[in-house]
């Protein structure tokens, strides 16, 4: 495939003069395109083809120290960097050019970014350079050539025991509250880092819509005095699965909320708020289509989803899941009745499939899609300030419904200590 048009010089000494000037003095927002706490900027990434070789080149505001991996299943090369700001918007990810199929890229941990390379086919890493430039900008140049499977192979084996180990990651773990009496929510963004989630056409990106919605939530929570409100991020990072439930546990959260905006380009005519329960099997072809899709976003950030085991007997935890499957249902259809009057409702809103995040046998647990990005009517209103304070609320007086028979008239309910 053709190669994209580079960016002028000119463009890019100026923007990389302007992102060195500018980083230090901006103020953290939940944005993926405003994460200036990082001390490096990424502002552009170009795929060159050179003969048989492909280079992939990230213009940068200062050096870093890269690390390389291939991956399999499919085939993939890892980029590991330090924290970097990425200025990149996530759509340009879908450029291809010789070796390379697609691209994402975003923080991995609070301290490291990551950038998955899709490949075309089985290929290695001839050469990583980081160079400056004139102007005070530096490329990072990975340069890759076709090899054959067997070689591939070779490369993923011995690579594979220091890409685990730079693939782990610190636990997310909640701060304690023992004097704490109130119910805990687990508000849950999804995505984050280097998984946007979906991408709708201009650009906007479900990860920045469903935090900003979350923090608002949390606001609005907090605000009532009611609830121990945790989030499982709070900013533009990448968080597995599997951690969000281990968050959510080892917080003995009393209800987890997944909150998304999902994509469904086969399926355009859906729309409108859907709140999901766990289930083997789907309730329709698009819930298990929104599932699957869902539940590869560890594999797409280079890592493998892993369930912990439960250290309950398997019958206990059976028990226990088939009555916090129970909950779940009675708080969905609580939010489902509760939204209707401020969200456009989709015609079947309560719906089922085996998602990743709401497997935890001793959480009620929903995934609540506001809307869907494939939806145009959808965007204009997960975009709006208006019906985000309409939504909220309506979310806060259905998790008030629920919790009503526990928290009951106790006047002191506010008072209790954080």
């Amino acid at each position: 495939m053709r190669a994209p048009r580079p960016v002028p010089t000119v463009v890019l000494r100026a923007l990389a003069l302007l992102a060195t000037l500018l980083v230090p003095l901006l103020a953290p927002v939940p944005s993926r395109a405003a994460d200036a706490a990082a001390d490096v900027v990424a502002i552009a990434a170009a795929i060159e083809e050179t003969g048989a070789e492909t280079r992939l080149v990230l213009t940068l505001s200062a050096p870093v120290e890269p690390r390389v991996f291939a991956i399999d299943r499919p085939e993939r090369i890892v980029l590991d960097l330090p924290k970097v700001n990425f200025q990149i918007p996530a759509e340009e990810g879908a450029r291809s050019g010789g070796l390379v199929a697609s691209m994402r890229w975003g923080l991995f941990a609070a301290d490291r970014a990551r950038v998955v390379i899709a490949l075309a086919g089985p290929a290695t890493v001839t050469d990583v350079a980081v160079t400056a430039r004139d102007d005070g900008a530096h490329l990072l140049t990975l340069s890759l050539a076709a090899v054959g499977a067997e070689v591939f192979a070779a490369r993923v084996a011995a690579d594979a025991g220091a890409f685990r180990t730079a693939s782990l990651r610190p636990a997310i773990a909640p701060d304690p509250a023992p004097a704490d009496t109130r119910p805990t929510i687990v508000i849950d963004p999804g995505h984050g880092g280097i998984d946007p989630g979906a991408i709708a056409a201009g650009g906007v990106e479900e990860a920045d819509i469903v935090l900003a919605f979350a923090l608002r939530l949390r606001e609005r929570l907090s605000e009532s005095g009611r609830f121990r409100v945790l989030m499982t991020r709070e900013t533009d990072v990448f968080v597995p699965l599997t951690e969000r439930v281990g968050f959510a546990r080892r917080a003995q959260a009393d209800l987890f909320v997944s909150i998304h905006a999902d994509s469904i380009s086969s399926a355009p005519q859906v729309s409108g708020l859907t709140v999901y329960t766990n289930s083997d099997e789907a309730s329709d072809r698009e819930s298990a289509t929104l599932a699957e899709r869902e539940n590869s976003a560890d594999a797409l950030a280079g890592i493998e989803t892993r369930e912990a085991r439960d250290e309950v007997a398997d019958i206990l935890r059976d028990l226990a899941a088939r009555e916090t499957r129970g909950y779940s249902h009675v708080f969905a259809t609580t939010l489902v009745e509760g939204m209707g009057g401020v969200a456009r409702l989709n015609k079947n809103p309560h719906r089922q499939a085996g998602f990743v995040v709401l497997r935890a046998h001793d959480v009620p647990s929903v995934l609540v899609e506001l809307g869907y990005l494939s939806s145009r009517r959808d965007i204009a209103l997960l975009t709006s300030e208006a019906w985000k304070d309409g939504a909220t609320a309506a979310m806060t007086a259905s998790i008030d419904r629920f919790f009503a028979p526990r928290l009951g008239d106790r006047a002191d309910a506010a008072a209790v200590s954080p």
